[in-house]
């Protein structure tokens, strides 16, 4: 069966069972290319995709999948979300939906020829290497993704639309005497042709160069610059906390405190999947809830968990249209571009510059919001860099950090995680650094 084939024979075979449901196609093709040593080590490309249906029976809710479009395959997978709906004792139900439109987000974003990809990963390789003191370069690569979603349900929601994006990492080793520093990054746009290898790769190089020749930080409380990148890493933790169904479990330490001040009056956090340029923008949700901006935190005040219509239900709120699920799981919540406005000039004085933190899952609890991670820097005084600092760990509670913001810069930059997430640079009064 064709794809329009498939939604209908489900929808109209979901409507003969007396079922509710709702259909969500994924397609996602991959490629990656890798270089080292001036030639193209690996080159993959890779396609996964699938119908994942949540069907309503006796007021219960269940799911199931299929990768096939052949009818015994999806009446294979209509029966086996009745039958899941049927042994839950979970209750929900499907939104009431509307037509939603086809949408292409990409365009021509990823149309170069794969022989222009493979220069830019070797490009990459090679310009990482320009340094004489790059010791070895580990990888240069390229990557892209393309997806397709098609969403449609027995209660009217009826949509599709495509995205994707592409990238460029590298992997190399700086030295400086015996100085040593491994070099990570990767940055990603919509469009194959914004991608600047040469740029990139100096950019790589700088932002590791700066770490040569650290010295061991001492312990005690400092003022923090957290970079960009340092602080939107904290996003991703943070994101758990505003969860609606983290909330709905009890497991958000925001509960019952919507309204209340919970950072500094210069922390707005805003979740935005319209962003013309988002690496994750999307014009609906996994429950065909159109997309909008939401303001999480406005001028440090809690406005709002992120929610599904089930999260939202369930705590007597708004749907904030953020559900998520892939075909083979289950209705979740996140976010999209997950974001800290930026406000104005921020200079440095006195303090620690957060350039990096390491072991993010391992070291930050999203329920307590308790931190303690390695991490790297500088250290600034008189408004001026000295040296790089090392073998440290910052600690503390995420609520208080936000508390103690006393400065956000204009340098909006993202990380893409789970989600896309950005952040200025961010000065916090004080944290905890344990070091020599």
């Amino acid at each position: 069966m064709t794809l329009e084939e498939a939604k209908g024979y489900v929808l109209r075979r979901a409507r003969e069972m007396g079922l509710e449901a709702e259909l969500l196609f994924v397609e996602n093709r991959e490629l990656s290319l890798r270089a080292q040593g001036g030639r193209l080590e690996e080159l993959k490309e890779a396609r996964q995709g699938g119908v994942g249906l949540r069907v309503v029976a006796g007021g219960r809710v269940g799911y199931a999948y299929t990768e096939e479009l052949s009818q015994e395959a999806l009446d294979w997978a209509l029966e086996e979300a009745r039958e899941n709906a049927l042994l839950s004792a979970k209750e929900g139900r499907i939104p009431p939906g509307r037509p939603l439109g086809s949408h292409d987000l990409l365009g021509e974003g990823l149309s170069a020829p794969l022989e222009a990809k493979r220069q830019a990963a070797l490009s990459l390789e090679k310009a990482l290497r320009e340094d004489p003191r790059v010791r070895a370069v580990l990888m240069g690569g390229y990557m892209e993704q393309e997806v397709r979603l098609a969403l449609e349900s027995t209660q009217g929601a009826q949509g599709a639309y495509r995205t994707g994006l592409a990238g460029l990492m590298g992997s190399f080793v700086m030295g400086e005497g015996e100085s040593l520093k491994q070099g990570w990054d990767a940055q990603f746009g919509k469009e194959f042709h914004a991608l600047d290898p040469g740029r990139t790769a100096l950019e790589l190089r700088e932002k590791t160069a700066r770490l040569l020749g650290a010295r061991p930080l001492k312990t005690g409380r400092y003022r923090a610059y957290l970079e960009p990148k340092a602080m939107a890493s904290l996003l991703m933790i943070l994101a758990q906390a505003f969860s609606g169904k983290m909330a709905m479990e009890g497991k958000s330490r925001l509960l019952g405190r919507l309204g209340e001040r919970i950072a500094s009056e210069l922390v707005t956090l805003i979740d935005d999947p319209t962003l013309e340029k988002g690496l994750l923008s999307r014009p609906f949700d996994a429950e065909g809830t159109p997309a909008r901006p939401t303001v999480v935190v406005e001028k440090g005040v809690f406005k709002t968990f992120l929610h599904n219509s089930e999260t939202a239900r369930a705590l007597g709120q708004e749907n904030t249209g953020h559900a998520r699920r892939s075909y083979r799981g289950p209705l979740g919540v996140g976010p999209s571009n997950l974001y800290l406005a930026p406000g104005g000039d921020l200079k440095l004085t006195d303090g620690v510059v957060i350039t990096e933190f390491m072991g993010l899952h391992a070291g930050a609890n999203p329920v307590s919001l308790d931190f303690s991670l390695q991490a790297l820097g500088l250290w600034v005084e008189e408004g001026e860099v000295r040296h790089a600092v090392e073998n440290f760990a910052v600690a503390g509670n995420l609520l208080e950090l936000l508390q103690a913001v006393e400065g956000v810069g204009s340098d909006l930059d993202w990380v893409l995680m789970d989600a896309a997430y950005g952040s200025p640079t961010v000065a916090v009064a004080e944290l905890s650094f344990a070091g020599a």
